[in-house]
C-alpha cells in the first residue's frame, strides 16, 4: 500500500479500495487535529468511497459475514 505522500500526486480515482479505506480511517481518527487541507482531503476520500457505491474494504480487521 502506498503512503499518503506518495498518493498526493495520484488521482483519487486511481487509489485502491484499501488505500481509500485505510486513509479514511486514519484521517477520521485524526480529524480534530486536521487543518483545512487535511479536512478537504478527508472529504474527497469519503466522496470517492461513496462514488464507488460506498464499497466496504474487506481487510484483515473486517468482520466476517455469512453469505
Amino acid at each position: 500500500m502506498r503512503r499518503i505522500d506518495e498518493l498526493n500526486d495520484v488521482q483519487m480515482t486511481k487509489w485502491t479500495s484499501e488505500e481509500l479505506h485505510y486513509n479514511q480511517r486514519v484521517m477520521s481518527d485524526l480529524s480534530p487535529w486536521l487543518n483545512a487541507q487535511g479536512t478537504a482531503m478527508l472529504g474527497q476520500i469519503i466522496h470517492e468511497i461513496e462514488h464507488r457505491g460506498g464499497e466496504r474494504f474487506r481487510g484483515e480487521d473486517a468482520p466476517a459475514t455469512n453469505t
